[in-house]
């Protein structure tokens, strides 16, 4: 089968390697679908935390199953299904408290080890989730669908709470959706107008100014040192700023001011069991999917095309079609 390996930043290859022999407890999938996200666009220039060359990119998955374990009764042969890329080793501290997006020992597909950018994986069972009705590009928007559900689930956002969401890349978008869902008045702080134009299809207001407002709730999706500092003054007394982006380096702020205003600070990693939820609600019609997906490409295309990706200006997800 072909895979697409980074073997440096900066530097796809195409290789031939044999088809995946599953282990116990893993399904044989065709790989699909692939969405493009900012931990991979940053582990190709090299910026990624927690990242180690050579890797195979890929955990934004929709996938085929073509072979299920002896026994397996919950799957079919031929059901499309996302993939939770997610992989917990169920026994340290952080999964017996069922936080399993805090894994001690968390290992991320296309991350930490090898993920989806490929003809054919092998997936543990229990990470895959199906869908009769989603398509396959809606399948491999629900991982990043999945950090956004879960920083809002993190801020437990009330209706009618004020809302800022620095930064409209695909990680605030997303969380743009689930704070408006949640009942939040959300405003968008972005200075690319394709993407502040994206934000308020979804019922956001966007703009490049925060000026002197102060907002109940501030997500920082930006990745971005300086933006992550900036933050904290946005945040109003008694209210909560909420780290989505990851970025290397530290974040400092103004203790004065802190204090004064009696700030939550709150991290947000990963996503924790909400794929079922997250399907449901894009089948029912409560999450839209449809401008999400603005650039394509095949996964043949990926040496020669990817890096072209960041310099388009209206790029919010780049989705990779596996042709087989």
């Amino acid at each position: 089968m072909r895979q697409i390996r980074l073997d440096r930043p900066g530097s796809f290859k195409a290789v031939d390697v044999p088809v995946p022999v599953p282990a116990a407890g893993e399904a044989l999938v065709r790989v699909q679908r692939i969405g493009v996200c900012g931990t991979d666009l940053h582990a190709f220039v090299g910026r990624q935390p927690f990242f180690h060359y050579p890797r195979v990119l890929g955990h934004e998955l929709a996938v085929e199953i073509m072979g299920l374990p002896a026994g397996e009764t919950k799957f079919n042969v031929g059901q499309t299904c996302a993939v939770e890329p997610y992989l917990n080793c169920k026994t340290c501290p952080s999964c017996r408290r069922n936080k399993p997006n805090c894994c001690e020992n968390l290992k991320v597909l296309g991350v930490h080890i090898d993920g989806g950018m490929a003809e054919y994986a092998a997936i543990p069972v229990e990470k895959l989730f199906p869908s009769a009705t989603l398509s396959l590009d809606q399948l491999a928007l629900v991982e990043t669908l999945g950090i956004g559900q879960h920083a809002v689930e993190r801020a437990a956002l009330r209706p009618g709470e004020s809302v800022l969401v620095v930064g409209a890349g695909p990680i605030g978008l997303a969380v743009v959706q689930f704070a408006i869902a949640a009942g939040g008045v959300v405003t968008v702080l972005e200075p690319n107008p394709a993407r502040r134009a994206f934000a308020e299809r979804f019922g956001a207001t966007s703009i490049t100014d925060v000026g002197s407002q102060l907002f109940e709730v501030v997500f920082d999706a930006t990745g971005n040192n300086a933006a992550m500092d900036k933050s904290f003054e946005f945040v109003a007394f008694g209210g909560k700023l909420v780290f989505v982006g990851l970025m290397q380096g530290r974040v400092t702020f103004d203790d004065p001011l802190f204090h004064r205003r009696e700030m939550t600070i709150l991290a947000s990693r990963n996503s924790a069991g909400a794929f079922p939820a997250i399907i449901a609600a894009i089948e029912a019609g409560r999450i839209d999917t449809t401008p999400w997906i603005t650039h394509r490409l095949n996964l043949e295309e990926v040496p020669t095309r990817f890096a072209d990706l960041p310099k388009q200006t209206d790029l919010v997800k780049a989705m990779i079609e596996v042709q087989s």
